[in-house]
């Protein structure tokens, strides 16, 4: 074992200068340091001989140049003035008044040539800034907004890696506080760096290179879950046979989600069935323009309304059921609300902040790639599509860009009920929206957007939902990592009757502040008569009325 001392940064710079045998063989850094301390070395020498010069005209003390080397030295660093000061002449004071300001200018110089780039060409190890990991998401060349994801798994308590193949701009994440280290995914070494032994998920992400993503982490944890993300349906089966838990294809998945948001009507199949006739169900908007966009829950004139019951809201493209009371708004947002058809006259008649969700008979679909034709897919029959696109050969009604008026117009739009924009292009799809709108004000646009960001533009724009497909992306690996299920369409809320013995003695509101987001108590049948007041404290011989998703009201008795 050798025992040479280790070296530092700067030592190394010397050894290499003292081993160049020419100044044809220096890299321009070096050359650099070489002209920079030739330099310094003449201003010192000069500076010497000037006060060598000075002190004995001016003072009338004949010193050596080494003892006016000594003193320029000392007087440019700022460490002390020697056994010369004070000075008689006021042209020996002036001369050492410059003498210190550009001995602070060279220092100055020196951090920024000499210095700096010392220790900014010190290797990074990424790996020591991570902390222990145990049960953790392992992100592979995670490409839809690495900000946004690591966001959401931070605000969701998630514990994870990103390994990035760009070292750049792992260094920059990482600098962020992000949990981030540089790598090729593909090796066993980068994996086991990103402690995948001790990981619970791998996401994948790196397009043609996920199956051998997958091939690594499995041989690294064949016990480990895989989930991949993909821009077409087609490798599906062939990840699934590699060993992949689940493929996802994104824009096949946002096509779905806009589908869904447009074909959802205020009709659910369980309702009628479990709260009679005279109490209905209906989905309320949050006009994006109107008072309640912004709003608390519990500022909303459903609260206030003891005839009406929220039983959850869809907001930023998220389910809640049901809404937290301290929870804002999003435009747009959708509430599920429980009540007589009066109580809603007496909403809409109270502020302009809600709109009706509209079933729409006649749709026009923006792009046919994955997205568009995922949307068109999922529209009930009856539904008149019209879909436009820029390639003939996609089969689109009308060919053209959907952000011309003469091509919206050739599509109908003027007497469609819904627009909706699912180009790959952000900023197409911003103005493809601003002229659906100046076309037809009353119809509902529904846009589909990549960037986060973007989805302000888009409710600038006027559109009336916005999904972004880096924050769907990111909620939806975030609800995997912690085993959560996905819930997407309005439909899946289901009422349901359920025996009220272990109830019994508590009054409505108090079931619904105890449900723990697992349920809502909608109301109670008692005698033929349906009451949703949350005051009304449940008896013996009354029948619940819950609402959730069918996962969770298995869990109920009598369900």
């Amino acid at each position: 074992m050798s025992s040479e001392k280790p070296q530092g940064p700067l030592e190394q710079q010397l050894r290499q200068l003292r081993s160049i045998d020419s100044i044809d063989d220096m890299t321009e850094r070096q050359r650099t340091v070489v002209k920079f301390l030739t330099a310094l070395v003449s201003v010192l020498v000069a500076y010497a001989v000037i006060y060598q010069a000075g002190m004995r005209t001016l003072e009338g003390d004949d010193i050596t140049i080494f003892h006016a080397l000594q003193t320029v030295v000392e007087t440019m660093t700022t460490t002390g003035y020697g056994a010369d000061s004070p000075w008689v002449t006021p042209y020996m004071n002036l001369l050492v008044i410059w003498y210190q300001i550009s001995g602070v200018l060279i220092g100055f110089i020196t951090l920024r040539i000499l210095i700096i780039p010392l220790f900014e060409r010190a290797p990074v190890v990424l790996d020591d800034r991570l902390t222990a990991k145990d049960g953790h998401v392992v992100v592979c060349e995670y490409g839809r907004g690495k900000d946004v994801l690591l966001d959401e798994f931070e605000a969701s308590g998630i514990d994870y890696v990103l390994v990035d193949p760009d070292k750049d701009e792992a260094i920059d994440l990482s600098n962020r506080d992000y949990q981030v280290i540089d790598g090729d995914p593909t090796k066993t070494e980068t994996l086991q760096r990103a402690g995948v032994g001790d990981a619970a998920l791998v996401v994948m992400d790196a397009r043609e290179r996920n199956a051998s993503v997958a091939l690594t982490a499995h041989q690294c944890n064949e016990d480990v879950r895989v989930l991949s993300l993909t821009e077409t349906p087609d490798r599906q089966e062939a990840l699934e046979q590699i060993g992949v838990d689940r493929v996802v294809c994104v824009p096949s998945l946002i096509g779905r989600q806009l589908a869904e948001k447009a074909t959802a009507t205020a009709t659910f199949a369980t309702a009628a069935d479990a709260i009679g006739e005279e109490t209905v169900v209906r989905e309320l908007v949050v006009r994006h323009d109107g008072p309640l966009a912004g709003a608390r829950v519990e500022d909303t004139p459903i609260v206030a309304n003891p005839d009406l019951t929220l039983v959850g809201a869809w907001i930023d493209g998220e389910l809640r059921l049901p809404p937290r009371s301290s929870e804002r708004l999003s435009p747009n947002a959708v509430l599920v609300v429980v009540g007589p058809e009066a109580a809603f006259e007496a909403v809409h008649g109270e502020n302009d902040g809600f709109r009706s969700l509209t079933t729409y008979d006649s749709v026009v679909v923006a792009g046919l790639g994955e997205a568009g034709t995922a949307v068109t897919e999922h529209f009930p029959d009856g539904v008149d599509v019209t879909t436009i696109d820029v390639d003939e050969s996609t089969g689109a009604d009308v060919v053209g860009n959907a952000s011309d008026g003469p091509v919206l117009a050739d599509a109908g739009i003027e007497d469609a009920t819904a627009f909706v924009v699912a180009v790959d292009d952000d900023e197409t799809a911003l103005l493809a929206t601003a002229v659906g709108r100046s076309m037809a004000e009353e119809i509902d646009i529904l846009v589909r957007v990549t960037n986060a960001e973007d989805v302000a533009k888009g409710f600038d724009a006027g559109a009336d939902y916005v999904l972004s497909e880096r924050r769907t992306i990111a909620r939806l690996l975030a609800a995997e990592a912690h085993r959560e299920p996905v819930v997407h369409p309005i439909g899946q809320i289901r009422f349901a009757r359920v025996e009220s013995d272990e109830f019994v003695g508590q009054d409505l509101g108090e079931i619904q502040r105890s449900a723990n987001q697992e349920w809502v108590g909608v109301g109670l049948e008692r005698d033929g008569e349906f009451l949703t007041d949350d005051t009304v404290r449940i008896a013996d011989g009354d029948t619940l009325v819950v609402a959730g998703t069918d996962e969770r009201l298995r869990r109920l008795p009598g369900e």
